[in-house]
Order: C-alpha cells, then structure tokens, then sequence
C-alpha cells in the first residue's frame, strides 16, 4: 500500500453541504481521523445561507492536505456538489457522505481493503 500512498489519494469523499453549520462538523471529524490516513476529503458548500463554508474553512486549514472546501450557487439536491467532488476528485475509489453522515473510524480502511482485495469496483455498507 505504501507504493500507492506516493501516487495520490486512495479514496475521494465527496460530501455536499447545505446549511449544514449545526451539524457538518461531527461529520468532517469522523472522516479526518480515519485509519486509512491516504484520502482526501471534497466538502462542497451548496449556496449556505448559514456558516457552513466558515466551518469548511476552519477544517482546510486545520487538515489543508486532506480537507478541500469548494463552493457552488445553491442547487435543490446534493447532485451538484457531487458533480462538483467528481470533476476535483483525483482518487481511484469514490465515497459519498451527506452532512449529517458519520462513519466509524475505520470504515474507509475495511471499504477499500475489501474492493482491492475482491478487485471489486464498488463496494458499498449501510
């Protein structure tokens, strides 16, 4: 795995937010202190009228290898940010996560250790 960690991310989360400021950052937590360290993560802020983007922000700087927030005009539905996470994405495996999503520590380990392992290439849990 260490040969692959030198050619980018293994895994792209692609999470699309809108006025999700109460809640985004319990999200973003679970994903920055995941086991598999080798991903980066695409917040899109969807036109928030809240503080949602300052959040995004505080957690670039905070992670700036891992964490990248963007901005597009406000769209109904997270299919927006997802084409905007799918045009930035420079990893072989993609995730999506909404705002209020979390995930335990090492999912993303057991996710992409699973779709190697099984030259699978999609994989997929609750």
């Amino acid at each position: 795995m260490k040969k692959e960690a030198k050619l980018g991310p293994l895994i792209t989360c692609i999470v699309p937010i809108y006025n999700g400021e109460n809640w985004i950052r319990r999200c973003l937590d679970s994903l920055v202190y995941q086991s598999l360290e080798n991903i980066e993560i695409i917040a899109v802020n969807n036109g928030s009228t809240d503080g949602t983007y300052e959040v995004l922000e505080q957690y670039h700087h905070a992670f700036p290898n891992k964490v990248f927030a963007g901005t597009i005009e406000h769209t109904n539905g997270p299919g927006g940010g997802r084409n905007y996470g799918l045009a930035h994405a420079r990893a072989p495996y993609i995730i999506f996560a909404d705002a209020d999503d979390y995930f335990d520590t090492t999912a993303f380990e057991e996710l992409y250790n699973k779709a190697v392992e099984g030259d699978y290439d999609m994989v997929y849990c609750a």
